[in-house]
């Protein structure tokens, strides 16, 4: 039985893919199982191979690295995941975290550095590119500079659906008081969480109500 590191690819553009594999292919200790082109692909690769590491990518058409990280982890715990994206911006580093992600490193990588976060992701250990971590000391320490106004990247309809949630409404409420669908609601929902950096709605209304967006008589 091979004792090699287990790898699964996900990115939905097959040059990456293709000179990811060709250098990891190339280790003796790391063996791609699989590939996939999408985050549902990789969910159903990732129930099938149950690889050691996945190395996924954040933006994707359909189901993004996010969701498909927290599917996988969900199916499969003992999997690490990568992110392997160009992003490095709040919104997609904490959210991709909080899903389960153990690394997140950048597409600039080095190969033999990108070989070496696979070795340690199988340990168990997370690599961190050097941006990323710093931006995830700063929120640990709690030195965001955006913090004196937390809800400035909301646009006006988030807010209003910000404020639903804080008075308790639920989204097929939310959806009939502002006349829109419970798919565009629960749209809104997912990029307040994403913008803020919460967990769940509960978290969004606890924000809500500590920074005044909703008041006592409001509710």
């Amino acid at each position: 039985m091979s004792d090699k590191i287990t790898v699964l690819l996900v990115d939905d553009h097959k040059m990456v893919r293709q000179g990811v594999r060709a250098f990891l292919q190339a280790q003796a200790d790391i063996e791609v199982v699989a590939e996939a082109d999408s985050g549902e692909t990789a969910v159903t690769l990732a129930a099938e191979h149950a690889p050691d590491v996945v190395l996924m990518d954040l933006v994707m058409p359909g189901m993004d690295g996010v969701a498909a990280t927290r599917a996988v982890k969900a199916q499969s715990p003992r999997t690490q995941i990568i992110m392997l994206t160009s992003y490095h911006q709040d919104e997609h580093i904490f959210p991709a975290i909080r899903a389960g992600a153990l690394s997140y490193l950048l597409k600039d990588i080095e190969p033999v550095a990108l070989a070496n976060a696979v070795r340690q992701a199988a340990q168990g250990e997370a690599v961190l590119h050097p941006r990323v971590a710093a931006r995830v000391v700063q929120e640990l320490h709690g030195t965001r500079q955006e913090a004196v106004n937390v809800f400035t990247e909301l646009s006006d309809r988030e807010m209003e659906v910000l404020r639903l949630i804080a008075a308790g409404a639920n989204n097929s409420s939310i959806a009939e008081q502002l006349v829109i669908s419970e798919k565009t609601v629960k749209s809104h929902v997912s990029n307040i969480l994403s913008k803020l950096h919460l967990a769940d709605r509960t978290q969004a209304a606890v924000l809500a109500w500590r920074e005044g967006v909703v008041r006592r008589d409001d509710a």
